[in-house]
This record gives structure tokens, C-alpha cells and sequence, in this order.
């Protein structure tokens, strides 16, 4: 009843209207002119009818639109899914195939944004078909997805080695060097992410997919997918720098194995870590960076997917160096600790361009507390290598006196620290009063430092600090002096000692620091420890040699049997320095020859001296030694290898030049062998003698000179009442007497036949 009511009242009005509309239309037609409101009201009338004839139309278009996108969105469907039954990738199969189906899902994802963005009165069919056409892009992605994994894990570059010239053995890794190619070192400079040249950065992926990898990431960030975009890229990468951190030899270590691990194997992994780092950042990082640039642009999400992608291998890298930072702290460690801050101080603006503002802080902030903790690593090595110094204690004293082990091992060290002297500088200067009065010995006033060349040395922050290890290095030393009972070795060890460090010192870069007025000090040093050795060794042996006490009171004349004994004291000191000193050692050449020339300028003038002033007293087979053979003998000194003299033959043994034997053609080479014979001379008749050839001894020289008493070493005594002589064909060897009590007077001579000679004897 309503609907029919309302039906009535429909059909009413519209005759109403029609009815109005005709009678306007009269009205209008007998009118000649219209007065203003008639104007504005038919001026409102024909706006409400305007209205009526567009909402009209669009009502139109929008039926015959929604038509069209509807079919629109069946043909980019049917293109989309006709891939979804094959399993090929698409872009494998040419670039047309690709960009078409590119082209498909860019129409997908435009017609979503013109429904959302369209006032369509018809929503059911707008809703239906939003949500289908959500359905084909969703497809699509996923389709997308695979086909971005497929190509960045397909184009993968593999590193070519000339970029990663690593040695596997631990020999080689022992030297230092670098772990890469001269040609590619170069371009590993300290410039900044955006300022590294072309040359640091290296094809990851192969370049001609990177306008694919481009538009497929644009294509899924702008249709919403742009985590899914991310996501694929960050795992893929973040294998691949795994595996570039296994191309550097980085494995995986827990703090705990690093802190069992022997020091030879660690530092050999620290080496390797230093290399590696470096190359990872200035190369595998900043190549990684310049990737995602190339794919993502300069959008906000090319920062987060390198972060995310990079932050387990650096991360894995800075773990060992904080294993490294919490360990123990040896002297021998401090080199180590220094090339992983240098490293890491020269990758630091690398480190801040790479990962920067708010996203990469947490990367920035854990780079920076592991170098300021290997900073305090070194300040407090530093102090433990002075420990180390002032604490090493010897239960018995080095042998021969030598250059100590401490004493090289310390100015090596030094000497090694001076590559490293802008680093100590920085680190030690903040710490320079802790430093520098904690373990130094020395007590020198505030002009004695200024002559020790402190000040206006190559790094006077360090100078402080080396000049302290030094004065420990020398107490040290001292003490070990103490335990040797020989006042003379205790002066010839720190002779050694001293001189090795002023060597050391003038012949390395060391003398930037120490000065030349350190140097002389010390020269002076090691010269003063030479002379109280000559006094403590030689002066009690000089003083047989005195005059005082050789003539008699009253007469004046000279006591044979003090010179005698004088001299027979002398040759027994003598021989006991030489048994001793022949063991002691003087490691320098040049140092060694000196002493010994000074010494020999002492000893042999004087006892040259004292022989040749008393000769009319002493017969021959009174001296022992000549003074050649004094200075021969000085020469064994110092040579490490202990020797005992000879028991000489009493008197010198001359044998003629010209000797010429039986044998015109014997060669000048045959060898003379020398016989005992035994000679008994009768007291009531001089003439008679018995000759008893007794086993030959020993050969002489070649030469057929007798040029050493040495040569005699094997003979026995000789005792003869007279002067001796013996006949081999003309020529005439004088033998010196010896005085013997016995009755009858009986003597032994040496005989020196040729072997013809001794073979016709037979």
C-alpha cells in the first residue's frame, strides 16, 4: 500500500514539474523582457539543470571505465599468470620477455593506484576489482623476488686473485708484507668511502645486470614490496662477504678459543687479521656500498640494506680484536697491538662514511670502543715491557761476558718501536708523567737531561719514555755484573753490554730519540769499562816487571834470583789469563781488535822493555816467552774458546834458511822429522859418546823452518851441560844449554834428520 502510495506521489510530481516547465515556457514566450529577478531565476534554474545533465554522464562513464579496467586487469592477469606455469627464470630468456613482463606488473601496479585514488559511485565492483588486481601484483612479486635472488646469486663475481694475494703458511705470514698485490696496495689508500678512487672498488656482481636488478628493486618499492626487496638482497649479500671474509682467511672464533690460543698461532692470526680488515673495508665494504647504491639509488633503504647486509662479518671481525683487547698483556704482544690500532686508526674515516648517521651507529660506536681499548692495551704493554726489564733476574752469570740476551732483545725492541713512534706518541703523551718517572733508574739533574739529547730529538713525547727503558736496561745490567767473581769480566760485560747499546743506537733511527749526546756518554762509557779492565786484569801482572826491588842495597847489582823469579811469576800470570780470557768473548770485531792492540801495546813494550834491559843477566833458557810470542798470545783473547798454552821448549831453536840437504832433488815440501837420541859423555873422556836413536816425535813444518816453539810442543826437555852440536851433512843446529848436577854428566839433544837420512838409519 506504501509502494503504490509513493508510486502516485512519484508520478504526481513528475507531472507537476513537466507542468511547470510548460507553463515557463509560455511565460517566456510572450515576454519580450525579463525583469531582474525573473533573470536570477531562470539563471538558478539552468544551473540546477546542468547539474542534472553531468551526473548524468558520469554516471555513464563510470559504467562504461569500469568496463574497461576490468578488461584491462583480465589481459595484464592472463600475462602474469602464463609465467606461473613455467618454471623457466624469465630474464634467462632474453631481455624482451623481461621487460614485457615488467611492463605488465607496472600496468598492474598503476590501475591499483587509479581505483584507489578514483570517487566511483559503484564500490562493490571497485572493492572486487582492487582485490584482484591486488591478487596479479602479489603474484607478481613473488615472481619478482625469485628472479632478483636468481640474478644476483647467478652474476655473483668470484674475487680474482690478483686483489687477495693471501700466503696460506704461517712461515710466510710470519714476514711482513702485504697480503695483496702491489698493483691494488696502491689504490688502498686512507681516503674516505666517498672519496676512494675507482680503482678500490671491485664488480661483485656482473655490471650489465645491474640495470635489472635496478628495476626490479624500483618496481617492488614502489608497489609496497620493498621489505621483500631488501630482505632477498640482505641475505644474498650477506653470504657473499661471508665468503669474502673466508677468501681473507677470517674464520670464526668465540673469545674463549682466542684467549687458549698459543702466542706463535695468535700471532700469526693477528697478522692475518690486520691484513684482512683492511682489505675488507677499503675493498669488500666499499664495493658492497657502491652495489647497493647501483640498485637501490640514494634512497633511505640502500644505507639499511648495506648495514644490514655487512654487519655480521665486521661485527666477526671486531670480536676478535676484543678477544685480543681482553687478553693478556706481554711484552711481546705490543707490536701486534700496534699494527691492529694503526690499521684500524687509518680505516676509521672509512668506517664513519660507510656507515653513517643514526643507522650505522651502532657499528661506528663498536669500531671506536675496540680502538680506544686497544690504545689502553698498548699504554699498559708499554709498562709491563719496563716491568718485564727491571724484573728479569740471572741465578748465574752469562757466559764469557758477552752481549746479555736482555740487552739485544731490549734495544730491538726499541728499535722496532720507532715505526710505531707516531702511534706511542699519541697514546703515551696523555700518560707521559706515569710513564717516565715509574721506572726510571736514572737520577740525572735538570742539566744532564738537556745534554742527553731529550729535548730536540725526532718525538720528544717518546724520548722520555725510551731514555727511562734504557736506564732500567743498564741497572739491570749492573746487577748482573755482580756475579761474576773476575773483576775483569764483570768490566768486560758491561763493556759489551754498553757498546752494543750505543752501536745500536748510532746505527738506527734510534738516535732520533736518544741524541748524540747520549751516544757519547755512553761511548765514554764502554771506553771507561775497557781501561778498568786493562787496570784490574793487567796491572798486578805488570808489576813482576817493576824495577824496584831488583839491586841490591849495597852494591847495587842485580839480584839474578829475584829477576829470575820476576820473571818466572810473570810467565805464570800470563799463563792463567790466557787459559782464562781465551773464554771470554767480545762479540764486536772491531772492538775486540782494539782491546786487544791496546793491550798488547802494554804488555809486550814493557816486557820487551824489562827483557831487554836485564839480557846481560838472563840466559835464554831464563826467558820463556818472547815478546812475539806475547803478542801472538794476546791475539787468542776474546775469542770465546778457551785455550791452555804450551810447555814450550826453553830456549829458541833457530834452523838455518839455507839448509840444504843430501838429496839435491828431494822436494822443498818433504817433511823433516825430528828424533831423540840420548848422548852420554863420560867424565874422564870427553870424546866417547853413544848415540840411542829413540822413536821419531813429530814432523816439522814443511817449510823446513822451525818457526814457533810451538812446533816443539811434543818433545821432551832438553838438559844439556853445554852448547851441543849436531852434524846432519854441513849444516848446523845450535841447541841451548840447561845445567844439570848429575854425575856423569848426561844430556839429551834433539837431532833433526831428513827422512832419507832416518830410513838409512833404520
Amino acid at each position: 500500500m506504501d509502494d503504490l502510495e509513493s508510486g502516485a506521489l512519484d508520478s504526481e510530481g513528475e507531472g507537476n514539474l513537466i507542468a511547470a516547465a510548460q507553463q515557463i515556457a509560455r511565460a517566456l514566450a510572450s515576454k519580450r523582457e525579463l525583469t531582474d529577478e525573473e533573470r536570477k531565476a531562470l539563471v538558478h534554474l539552468r544551473a540546477q539543470l546542468s547539474t542534472f545533465t553531468l551526473d548524468s554522464e558520469k554516471k555513464k562513464k563510470n559504467i562504461e571505465e569500469g568496463a574497461s579496467r576490468e578488461e584491462h586487469l583480465d589481459v595484464i592477469h592472463e600475462k602474469i599468470m602464463r609465467w606461473e606455469n613455467d618454471q623457466s627464470m624469465i630474464w634467462d630468456l632474453g631481455q624482451d620477455e623481461a621487460y614485457q613482463y615488467l611492463d605488465a606488473v607496472d600496468e598492474t601496479r598503476k590501475l591499483i593506484e587509479r581505483l584507489e585514488n578514483s570517487h566511483s559511485d559503484m564500490s562493490v565492483e571497485k572493492d572486487e576489482m582492487l582485490r584482484n588486481a591486488h591478487d596479479v601484483l602479489q603474484t607478481a612479486m613473488v615472481r619478482l623476488e625469485e628472479e632478483f635472488k636468481h640474478m644476483l646469486l647467478q652474476n655473483r663475481r668470484s674475487i680474482e686473485p690478483e686483489h687477495t694475494s693471501f700466503r696460506s703458511s704461517e712461515e710466510d705470514a710470519a714476514e711482513v708484507g702485504s697480503m695483496i698485490s702491489s698493483s691494488f696496495d696502491d689504490s688502498l689508500r686512507r681516503d674516505s668511502f666517498n672519496r676512494i678512487s675507482e680503482e678500490s672498488i671491485i664488480d661483485l656482481v656482473h655490471p650489465e645486470i645491474l640495470p635489472d636488478l635496478r628495476c626490479i628493486a624500483n618496481l617492488m618499492c614502489s608497489s609496497g614490496y620493498e621489505h621483500e626487496c631488501s630482505q632477498a638482497y640482505v641475505n644474498l649479500r650477506r653470504d657473499a662477504l661471508d665468503e669474502c671474509l673466508f677468501i681473507v682467511e677470517m674464520e670464526k672464533h668465540c673469545i674463549e678459543d682466542v684467549l687458549r690460543m698459543e702466542w706463535a698461532t695468535l700471532n700469526f692470526k693477528i697478522k692475518k687479521w690486520v691484513r684482512a680488515i683492511r682489505v675488507f673495508v677499503r675493498v669488500y665494504l666499499a664495493s658492497e656500498r657502491w652495489l647497493s647504491d647501483q640498485i637501490f639509488g640514494e634512497a633511505s633503504l640502500n644505507l639499511s640494506c648495506f648495514i644490514e647486509a655487512s654487519k655480521a662479518a665486521i661485527l666477526q671481525l671486531l670480536n676478535f680484536g676484543e678477544a685480543i683487547s681482553i687478553g693478556s698483556k706481554e711484552p711481546e704482544k705490543l707490536f701486534c697491538f700496534l699494527e691492529m690500532y694503526e690499521v684500524m686508526s687509518k680505516l676509521s674515516p672509512d668506517i664513519d662514511d660507510l656507515f653513517p648517521d643514526e643507522a650505522g651507529s651502532f657499528i661506528r660506536t663498536q669500531y671506536h670502543e675496540l680502538q680506544q681499548r686497544l690504545g689502553k692495551c698498548i699504554r699498559m704493554t708499554f709498562l709491563e715491557f719496563k716491568k718485564a726489564i727491571a724484573s728479569n733476574a740471572s741465578a748465574t752469570a752469562f757466559p764469557g761476558g758477552g752481549v746479555h740476551h736482555l740487552t739485544r732483545y731490549v734495544m730491538n725492541y726499541m728499535k722496532n718501536l720507532i715505526d710505531y713512534g707516531e702511534t706511542l706518541e699519541l697514546l703515551l703523551s696523555d700518560h707521559g708523567k706515569e710513564g717516565s718517572n715509574s721506572f726510571c733508574h736514572e737520577t740525572n739533574s735538570p742539566v744532564e737531561d738537556e745534554q742527553s739529547g731529550v729535548s730536540g730529538c725526532g718525538f720528544p713525547k717518546l724520548a722520555p719514555h725510551f731514555h727511562g727503558i734504557s736506564s732500567v736496561l743498564e741497572s739491570n745490567l749492573d746487577e748482573k755484573s755482580n756475579l761474576y767473581k773476575d773483576a775483569g769480566l764483570q768490566h768486560i760485560f758491561l763493556m759489551n753490554n754498553v757498546h752494543y747499546m750505543a752501536e745500536k743506537v748510532k746505527n738506527s733511527e734510534l738516535r732520533l730519540i736518544f741524541g748524540d749526546d747520549w751516544i757519547r756518554k755512553h761511548n765514554g762509557k764502554f771506553q771507561q769499562h775497557a781501561l778498568s779492565y786493562e787496570r784490574s786484569t793487567w796491572s798486578s801482572i805488570l808489576s813482576f816487571l817493576r824495577e824496584e826491588g831488583l839491586h841490591s842495597s849495597g852494591s847495587g847489582s842485580v839480584s839474578q834470583t829475584l829477576l829470575r823469579e820476576r820473571l818466572k811469576n810473570f810467565s805464570l800470570a800470563f799463563e792463567e789469563v790466557y787459559r782464562a780470557q781465551t773464554a771470554w768473548v767480545i762479540p764486536d770485531v772491531q772492538l775486540r781488535e782494539d782491546l786487544r792492540i791496546s793491550t798488547s801495546l802494554k804488555i809486550v813494550q814493557a816486557y820487551r822493555t824489562f827483557v831487554g834491559r836485564h839480557n846481560g843477566h838472563l840466559s835464554d833458557r831464563h826467558i820463556k816467552y818472547t815478546a812475539d810470542d806475547l803478542e801472538n798470545y794476546i791475539l787468542d783473547l776474546f775469542e770465546g774458546s778457551p785455550k791452555s798454552l804450551p810447555n814450550p821448549y826453553r830456549r829458541s831453536l833457530l834452523y838455518r834458511q839455507n839448509h840444504q840437504t843430501d838429496n839435491p832433488t828431494e822436494e822443498p815440501d818433504r817433511p823433516v822429522v825430528v828424533s831423540v837420541i840420548s848422548m852420554a859423555t863420560s867424565a874422564r873422556s870427553q870424546d866417547r859418546t853413544e848415540k840411542l836413536p829413540l822413536k821419531p816425535q813429530f814432523l816439522l813444518r814443511p817449510t823446513g823452518v822451525l818457526e814457533s816453539k810451538r812446533d816443539l810442543a811434543g818433545i821432551r826437555e832438553i838438559d844439556a851441560p853445554n852448547v851441543l852440536r849436531a852434524f846432519i851433512g854441513h849444516d848446523l843446529i845450535e841447541l841451548s844449554e840447561r845445567e844439570h848436577s848429575s854425575s856423569p854428566r848426561e844430556s839429551f839433544v834433539c837431532v833433526i834428520f831428513s827422512e832419507d837420512i832416518l830410513s838409512t838409519k833404520k
